[in-house]
């Protein structure tokens, strides 16, 4: 099947028990229809796997970050939209093995199955392959949106109008300079401008997240 093909080539993992990727894109409704195990076990197991590494993750790179700070990242990362998202770039949605009913009324682009999908993965990873296999999906495919999560929850783009508003005579401006992928994947670019003068460039998902990027850039650029 190329779209299963396709799927062991993103994951890049050569599964050494196949059942384990196979179980982990079954949804409850196809085995209850062929009388076998769907991923609901894996999906239980992915989940405390997601939470320890992305726990560990923010304790050992942000030392100074309080408690509730580390909670409410945590939870942008593994939320059902976070997990979703990665789910469209895998294209697990012509991988799952449906029943005929959930099929038919659109369960291959229903968010809650997709997440729970790439929880299940994140098991069979980890089952197959242990924690490091496991750890290094979660950096490549959910924590290397840290960077863009944090640019949505602080403000850059305040900030730097409030540092820029400091000198009279002064003024910011947004220009977006580019943008790629496909539909389920976009990313743009943008640009901020000090009085006409490029100094900061960003990415992101979605043309406020680039502009909170490339403000990000232009406060450190200032801060120099």
């Amino acid at each position: 099947m190329a779209d299963m093909e396709a799927l062991r080539a993103r994951l890049n993992h050569p599964f050494r028990d196949e059942t384990l990727l196979t179980t982990a894109l079954t949804h409850s409704s196809y085995a209850n229809e062929h009388q076998c195990s769907s991923n609901e076990r894996l999906e239980f197991v992915g989940d405390s796997v997601l939470g320890m590494v992305v726990a560990s993750h923010l304790y050992r790179n942000y030392p100074t970050l309080p408690e509730g700070r580390m909670t409410r990242l945590r939870s942008e990362l593994v939320c059902e939209r976070s997990l979703y998202e990665v789910a469209k770039r895998l294209e697990l949605g012509s991988c799952l093995l449906l029943g005929k009913g959930e099929d038919s009324s659109g369960g291959r682009q229903r968010h809650s199955i997709l997440a729970d999908c790439v929880e299940a993965i994140i098991a069979a990873l980890y089952l197959d392959g242990g924690l490091e296999v496991a750890k290094a999906f979660i950096d490549e495919n959910i924590l290397c949106r840290l960077a863009e999560i944090e640019a949505m929850n602080r403000d850059y783009k305040t900030e730097l109008q409030e540092l820029v508003q400091q000198t009279p005579g002064n003024s910011v401006t947004y220009a977006m300079t580019g943008e790629s992928g496909p539909d389920h994947d976009k990313r743009f670019t943008s640009s901020v401008l000090l009085c006409g003068s490029v100094i900061g460039c960003g990415e992101g998902r979605t043309k406020k997240e680039a502009e909170q990027m490339a403000a990000r850039a232009g406060l450190a650029y200032l801060a120099k």
